[in-house]
């Protein structure tokens, strides 16, 4: 079986495309590749997840399965977010890399097994988590982004119904003590909890 765009290196063969598409007002070009997440478009998820984010100009935020750069490089580029974006993947931190020089914005772009190598506490932690990596990451993204957020930070992620957003919503209640479905929209949910 192929390694997926969840593992450290994927095998697949390099299939380079570039993407020109507008987020947040931004016109954004991304270079993706196989073995990285939607590499053919930027995907509804996340294109919805920037939408019903609320980040204030110059606010830190950590984008948790960065892939190729969609999510923090559009928030660092509209809001000057200082965004930090981590994967486990490398094929996607290079890339994720290069759409960083090509949007002409500054990002720390760093390789981690989730939170293994983040430091810090941020106003936002943002995911489109890994869903075929299994419950388990979906769950610890979840659980331990409490200990990196600032008190009245958040965390906002965006799941579909049917790969989980009920246990989503449950597990992110656990942890925080509530959680907003800020929006639902085509069996998308984006949910939300702030660390009160």
């Amino acid at each position: 079986m192929s390694k997926m765009y969840y593992a450290e290196n994927p095998d697949a063969a390099h299939d380079i495309h570039e993407l020109r598409v507008e987020l947040l007002g931004e016109k954004m070009t991304f270079l993706t590749d196989a073995g990285v997440f939607s590499k053919k478009m930027v995907d509804f998820g996340s294109q919805l997840l920037l939408k019903y984010l609320e980040v204030n100009q110059g606010e830190t935020v950590l984008d948790v399965g960065c892939g190729y750069g969609p999510l923090g490089l559009s928030l660092a580029k509209a809001f000057g977010a200082q965004a930090t974006m981590v994967d486990i993947n490398n094929r996607a931190l290079d890339l994720a890399r290069q759409n960083a020089e090509r949007n002409k914005v500054e990002a720390m772009i760093f390789q981690s097994n989730i939170y293994e190598q983040v430091e810090g506490k941020f106003n936002h932690v943002i995911s489109n988590p890994p869903i075929r990596a299994g419950k388990q990451v979906v769950h610890e993204i979840i659980e331990k982004s409490k200990d990196f957020l600032e008190t009245g930070g958040d965390l906002t992620i965006v799941i579909q119904k049917k790969q989980g957003a009920p246990s989503a919503k449950s597990k992110m209640e656990d942890v925080f003590g509530n959680c907003e479905i800020v929006k639902k929209d085509k069996g998308y949910y984006i949910l939300r909890s702030v660390n009160e």
